[in-house]
């Protein structure tokens, strides 16, 4: 299907033979007033198309990045799914051109594009679906470069994207690569682009324990976190009763880029606010009753 519209592309610049008319007036004009070789001139003209090709490209690729960092529905990631399109479309244009002015006939190229494209199409269903999963993610705009995101099953920033694949460095800096297609059909989770961030933590005390008193003892604790937001205040309360403990739920909201800090930080210091306050972390036991037999 993609060589098949490339075929297309090829065939509409080929008709198109206005440069080539213009490049042979001019050869032949040269030729008969200075004596210039008609292959120096083309030559010379297909220099000049090639140039032009990769300064329109460029301009391309520098309005698209600039219109991305004025604009947050047009992400940086758009703007390298369009910019590469219009690249393959110059280029394939440019092309066109140098060979239409060194007399190569395009029609036997065509005609093969047309028939490979056919037998192509059927063995790269899963690129040609990752190509057009990756323009939905473009259109979507789910993330940019430089987002935390859960994709699936995996997490990590937002290296990359191009047409095939997306690129995440994890937390332990590994690089993850996953197809387009795959991306498009999984959830996706974005931790970068929101205000704050709610924390649920757990700490688990005793049957025994003052259970007002620990909820103070760890409400004073988050309020000696000056990154834990006052609005809305952290949420502190009994939330289940196992079997052997009770837990209670802390729920402080930060910026994302506090998240993990505090998650550590919290778990650091928990144990010991507990202790001072004369609460602890319950054991796993067993209490077996014996029958008396006499």
């Amino acid at each position: 299907m993609l060589l098949l519209d490339a075929a297309a592309v090829l065939e509409a610049a080929a008709e198109n033979a206005d440069i080539v008319a213009v490049v042979d007036d001019i050869s032949n004009g040269l030729s008969s007033a200075y004596h210039v070789p008609k292959i120096a001139v083309s030559i010379a003209a297909a220099a000049v198309i090639l140039i032009a090709a990769k300064v329109i490209a460029s301009v391309i690729k520098h309005s698209l990045r600039k219109l991305a960092g004025r604009s947050r529905k047009f992400s940086l990631i758009m703007a390298q799914l369009v910019w590469k399109l219009c690249a393959v479309v110059v280029w394939i244009f440019a092309i066109v051109a140098v060979l239409g002015i060194f007399g190569i006939d395009l029609t036997p190229i065509l005609a093969g594009l047309g028939i490979t494209g056919v037998v192509l199409g059927f063995a790269l269903q899963e690129s040609i679906s990752s190509f057009f999963s990756g323009i939905m993610i473009a259109v979507n705009n789910p993330f940019r470069v430089g987002d935390w995101v859960d994709i699936g099953d995996m997490s990590g920033t937002v290296e990359a994207m191009d047409l095939m694949c997306v690129t995440l460095s994890s937390g332990d800096n590994k690089k993850i690569t996953m197809n387009n297609r795959n991306v498009c059909g999984s959830t996706i989770v974005n931790y970068s682009h929101i205000e704050k961030r709610r924390l649920d933590m757990k700490v688990t005390v005793r049957y025994t324990d003052d259970l007002a008193m620990v909820k103070g003892a760890i409400q004073d604790l988050l309020s000696t976190y000056p990154e834990v937001l006052r609005d809305p205040l952290p949420l502190v309360e009994v939330g289940e009763y196992g079997s052997s403990a009770v837990t209670i739920y802390a729920r402080p909201w930060v910026l994302p880029g506090d998240y993990w800090n505090i998650y550590w930080r919290f778990n650091g210091d928990i144990l010991g606010t507990l202790r001072e306050s004369g609460a602890d972390m319950p054991f796993s036991q067993v209490v077996v009753h014996m029958a008396d037999k006499g």
